[in-house]
């Protein structure tokens, strides 16, 4: 997928459509830990749909929870995908900064 150590740097616009490559890939994971939340706040937590999605995003954006929770089980879903958001959040950082950081870190080491 990458080059290697011995092969040159890759062009500007080789490099964009990697870019856009990964961001395609991270964006599904995304909508689907959306969709996730959105389920889960609708029919565990009795919120409107609007609500629900309101605050899946808030929490899978890292901001925390805009309405309160009142059932015992409202609360422990909430705390589970409080914790997956958390996880997807990084696995999505980390394919999205892939070809960046790979990128930099070969620079040190193509052979001139």
């Amino acid at each position: 997928m990458f080059e290697r150590k011995h092969e040159k740097v890759v062009s500007s616009a080789v490099f964009i459509k990697r870019m856009f490559r990964h961001i395609g890939l991270a964006i599904p994971l995304i909508c689907g830990a959306l969709a996730i939340g959105v389920a889960g706040y609708h029919w565990i937590a009795g919120l409107s749909w609007i609500d629900s999605f309101l605050n899946a995003s808030m929490i899978l954006g890292g901001m925390g929870p805009v309405n309160p929770l009142t059932t015992d089980s409202a609360k422990f879903f909430a705390s589970c995908y409080a914790l997956f958001s958390g996880i997807v959040f990084i696995g999505v950082m980390g394919i999205i900064l892939m070809p960046v950081l790979h990128r930099v870190i070969h620079k040190f080491h193509v052979v001139d």
